[in-house]
C-alpha cells in the first residue's frame, strides 16, 4: 500500500580508512588475508538465485603469488547464459512491480553490509584476486561500492520525483518503467566496485540482469554477490555467470528481448559489440541501451608556470598507483623545457622509494599487473624502447621478473618526438612516457595533447598562472571526459565527479551519477483529464 512519498537524502562518501600500524581495520583486514589464503573457494555462477557448479573448473592465483592457488570457479557455457536469461525474464515481472522503497531497501542493506560485516573480506578477495594494496582495496571495493549503491539511491529518488507540470482541469505525471527486456552487464579486472555497479545500477531501476565480469575479478565478484543474496536480492534479478566472453555475445546479442549493455572494457570489444547489436537489430523488442566506458590515453599537461613537487607527486601516483592499471592512470606527460629537469629529478627520486612485492606486505607500494597476457604486452612496449635506435629511452624502471608473479618496475620513458608510440597507445601498466617542449611554445603543444590518441577518458593539466588555466581548460574542452587542473587524473569519487568519457572512451554515461541511471528507464507520460470535452467543436471556427 502506498501513502507516503519517500525520500532518500544525499548521502555521505564512505570515510575511507587508514590502515595505520597496529590500527584496529589493519589488523582485521591481515586477519581476513590469512583466512582467505589458507582455504581453497569453489566459487559457483549464480543462475535464478541458486548456485551452479559446472564442474568445468579453473584455477585462480595470486597475480603476485603465482604459486598459491586461491581455488576454481566453475566456467560457464552457451546453455548457462541461456538459463541466465530464462530466469532474469521470469523475474523481470516482480521485480520491476516491486514498490521503489523495498527495492532500495535491498541495495541499501548490502551497502550497509559491505560497509560492517564485510568490508575486510571484500578487500582482501580484492587484493588477492586482483593485487591490490591495501589503500587502493579500500578505495575500490568498499568506499567506492557503498557509495555507488547508497548514492544510485539517492539519485533515482531524485529522478522518480521529476514530474511534468500539471493544470486544475487534468494531472500529468512520468512512471519511469525498467526496460522491457534484460541487460548485460561486462564488467572489467581492475575495479571491484564497477564490478557492482555496472549490473546493481540498472537493476536498481527495475532491470533484470545478467552479469559477465572479467575472469580475472571472479574472486571478488563472487564475495559481492554473496552480499546482495544476503541484502534480499529476489531469485533470478541478478545472474552472475562465467562463460567466454564471445559466448555471451553470441546468446546475448541475438536474444529478442536483449534490451541493453552495461560494459567496461576495452574499446575493440565494445565496438564489436556495438557493430553486433546493430547487425541484430531487427530482431529486438526495443532499441537496446548500449552503455560502454572504455579505454583511456590519459594526458597530464604541464604548463612552464607548473610546481615542480606537485608535478612529480601527482605523476607518482596517478601513473603507479595499482601499477597503472586503471582507465584513468596517467599514461604521457608534457614537461615544459624550463622545469623538465627538476621534474624528472623529483620523480626518479621518489619512484627509487617505492617497494614493490606481494599485498599482505603493507609496505609495498607496488604489486604485481593482472595476468600473464598483460604482463608480456606491457613489457613488449619495454623491450621496444631498447631497441627503439634513440627514439626513446628510460628514465627510470624498465626491469620486469615473472617468476613467483608478474611484477613490472615502475617504467618512465623519454619519448624523442610527439609520435613515438608509447605516447599514442594504450598500454595499460606501469609505464609512464614523458616528452619535453618548449617552454616558449606552451600554446603550441595543446594541439599534440588534443589529437595524439583518439581517446577522450581522463586529463589534467599543471600550472600556477590562471589565464593560462583558462586557456588551457578551453583549448581540450573535448580532450576529456573527467578533466582535472593541478590534480592527477585519477580517484574520480561518486557524487562529486562523476566518471566518464568521448571519443573512443565510451559513451560518456557518467557512473556515479543521474545521467547513468536515465539509460536505464523509460518514461511513460500519463495524462488524466479531470473533465473531458463532450464534442469536437473549437470556439474559433463557429460562425459570426
Amino acid at each position: 500500500m502506498h501513502n507516503a512519498y519517500f525520500h532518500y537524502d544525499q548521502p555521505k562518501n564512505e570515510p575511507v580508512l587508514g590502515y595505520a600500524p597496529k590500527s584496529a581495520e589493519r589488523i582485521a583486514l591481515q586477519k581476513a588475508l590469512a583466512e582467505m589464503k589458507s582455504a581453497t573457494r569453489d566459487i559457483p555462477m549464480y543462475i535464478n538465485g541458486k548456485e551452479v557448479r559446472s564442474g568445468d573448473k579453473h584455477e585462480i592465483r595470486p597475480p603476485h603469488e603465482t604459486g598459491h592457488l586461491l581455488g576454481h570457479y566453475h566456467a560457464g557455457t552457451a546453455d548457462h547464459v541461456k538459463q541466465a536469461i530464462d530466469a532474469a525474464l521470469a523475474a523481470r515481472e516482480n521485480w520491476a512491480a516491486m514498490p521503489w522503497e523495498h527495492r532500495a531497501g535491498i541495495f541499501l542493506k548490502a551497502a550497509e553490509l559491505l560497509a560492517t560485516k564485510y568490508r575486510f573480506k571484500m578487500n582482501a578477495a580484492t587484493m588477492l584476486g586482483q593485487s591490490k594494496n591495501a589503500y587502493q582495496a579500500e578505495i575500490d571495493s568498499a568506499c567506492e561500492l557503498i557509495d555507488f549503491l547508497r548514492f544510485n539511491v539517492h539519485f533515482l529518488s531524485k529522478i522518480y520525483n521529476e514530474q511534468p507540470i500539471s493544470t486544475p482541469a487534468f494531472h500529468n505525471r512520468m512512471e519511469y518503467r525498467p526496460l522491457e527486456g534484460f541487460v548485460l552487464a561486462v564488467t572489467p579486472f581492475n575495479f571491484t566496485a564497477i564490478g557492482g555497479n555496472l549490473p546493481t545500477a540498472p537493476a536498481m531501476c527495475g532491470n533484470v540482469v545478467v552479469w559477465k565480469p572479467a575472469n580475472t575479478q571472479i574472486y571478488s565478484a563472487s564475495v559481492f554477490m554473496e552480499i546482495l543474496v544476503e541484502a534480499g536480492l529476489p531469485a533470478g534479478v541478478i545472474n552472475l555467470v562465467y562463460p567466454p566472453g564471445p559466448v555471451i555475445g553470441d546468446v546475448c546479442f541475438e536474444h529478442p528481448d536483449f534490451a541493453g549493455v552495461h560494459f567496461t572494457g576495452s574499446t575493440g570489444v565494445f565496438q564489436t559489440m556495438w557493430k553486433n547489436i546493430g547487425t541484430n537489430i531487427a530482431k529486438y523488442k526495443s532499441y537496446p541501451r548500449i552503455v560502454g566506458e572504455t579505454g583511456g590515453k590519459d594526458f597530464v599537461m604541464v604548463h612552464p608556470s607548473a610546481d615542480v613537487d606537485a608535478v612529480a607527486a601527482n605523476l607518482a601516483r596517478g601513473a603507479f598507483e595499482y601499477q597503472g592499471q586503471k582507465c584513468s592512470a596517467a599514461s604521457r606527460a608534457y614537461l615544459p623545457s624550463n622545469i623538465a629537469d627538476a621534474i624528472k629529478t623529483k620523480l626518479v627520486a621518489e619512484l627509487k622509494t617505492m617497494k614493490m612485492g606481494p599485498v599482505d606486505d603493507f609496505t609495498n607500494f607496488i604489486n604485481a599487473v593482472i595476468d600473464e597476457k598483460a604482463f608480456n604486452s606491457i613489457t613488449k612496449y619495454i623491450d621496444g624502447v631498447k631497441n627503439s635506435n634513440g627514439q626513446a629511452s628510460i628514465l627510470y624502471g624498465g626491469s620486469y621478473d615473472k617468476s613467483k608473479g608478474w611484477f613490472i618496475e615502475p617504467t618512465v620513458i623519454e619519448a624523442k618526438s610527439t609520435d613515438y608510440v608509447t605516447l599514442c597507445e594504450e598500454i595499460f601498466g606501469p609505464v609512464l612516457t614523458i616528452y619535453t617542449y618548449d617552454a616558449d611554445k606552451w600554446m603550441d603543444i595543446l594541439d599534440t595533447v588534443d589529437h595524439t590518441s583518439g581517446y577522450a577518458l581522463t586529463g589534467a593539466i599543471f600550472a600556477q598562472d590562471r589565464e593560462a588555466i583558462e586557456y588551457m581548460t578551453r583549448k581540450l574542452v573535448n580532450a576529456a571526459g573527467n578533466f582535472y587542473i593541478n590534480d592527477k587524473p585519477t580517484g574520480a569519487v561518486v557524487g562529486q565527479q562523476p566518471f566518464g568519457g568521448a571519443r573512443a572512451s565510451g559513451t560518456n554515461d557518467k557512473a556515479g551519477s543521474l545521467l547513468n541511471l536515465y539509460r536505464w528507464l523509460s518514461a511513460r507520460t500519463i495524462k488524466e483529464t479531470y473533465v473531458p470535452v463532450t464534442n469536437y467543436r473549437y470556439p474559433f471556427h463557429q460562425a459570426d
